[in-house]
């Protein structure tokens, strides 16, 4: 499913993975992991948002925008972009933080933008804010030693602006003091029922920041990442705020 918001074309392609398409201006969230752009599943993985069986490599980004280091796929980079590309990556990437086969950022064949927590920069025509992103330590999101999955400073959110149209993903975070005072008309949040903010915060969120429309993105692509997004749209819905799911 397609969502047309404002002007924009939004397609949720799985996990972490959103594209915005404006008049010009082609964006992308976090591209790859799990099989999103390759139709490639792991027998247990639900395939929420996802074109099964597509070998997605469209290479039509003006701009992707990567939050943190369990988001980084090299290859999905490669997939959606070309020679004009503008990767725009949170600062604090290491490679070496995962075992998985993946070229540095700095190595990537394009232009690259390190970004930290809270900066301000406009790539191309599309003006972009980065916002804090990470787990309370003192929350549900931490591990059996009481430290948190995602760490202050291990990645951003991002809210980009095409034509005109602030949209916002959230990253891998809870919902945190200042998020609520973002200008927002798409609100992309994960709803997942652990490691990020789950739907009850998310909607809790979403009646506090009131954009003009909610797409829930980040679930059920592995049992971890389960959420009920039916209940989260009732849940939406019912406090004013127009909400719109995106699954296949």
């Amino acid at each position: 499913m397609t969502v047309r918001h404002d002007g924009l074309t939004v397609d949720w392609l799985g996990y972490a993975t959103l594209r915005i398409e404006g008049d010009d201006t082609v964006v992308y969230l976090d591209p790859g992991r799990y099989g999103t752009l390759t139709g490639e599943w792991e027998p247990d993985t639900p395939g929420v948002g996802h074109p099964p069986g597509q070998d997605y490599r469209a290479e039509d980004a003006d701009v992707v925008c990567v939050t943190h280091i369990h988001h980084y796929d090299s290859d999905g980079v490669e997939r959606v972009s070309n020679g004009d590309t503008t990767v725009v990556a949170f600062e604090g990437i290491d490679v070496g933080d995962t075992d998985r086969d993946l070229t540095p950022v700095d190595d990537l064949p394009y232009e690259v933008v390190e970004v930290g927590m809270e900066d301000e920069l406009v790539v191309g025509d599309v003006p972009i804010a980065t916002v804090p992103a990470y787990n309370d330590p003192d929350g549900k999101n931490v591990d059996e030693d009481g430290e948190p999955f995602h760490p202050k400073g291990i990645g951003c959110g991002f809210v980009v602006t095409v034509d005109d149209t602030n949209v916002f993903w959230t990253g891998d975070s809870d919902a945190l003091e200042g998020h609520e005072a973002l200008d927002v008309s798409l609100f992309a949040p994960s709803i997942s029922q652990s490691f990020t903010m789950d739907r009850h915060d998310a909607a809790d969120l979403a009646e506090a920041m009131d954009p003009d429309l909610v797409l829930p993105i980040h679930y059920n692509t592995f049992e971890a990442l389960e959420a009920d997004s039916g209940a989260f749209a009732e849940d939406v819905a019912e406090r004013g705020v127009p909400v719109v799911l995106d699954e296949r």
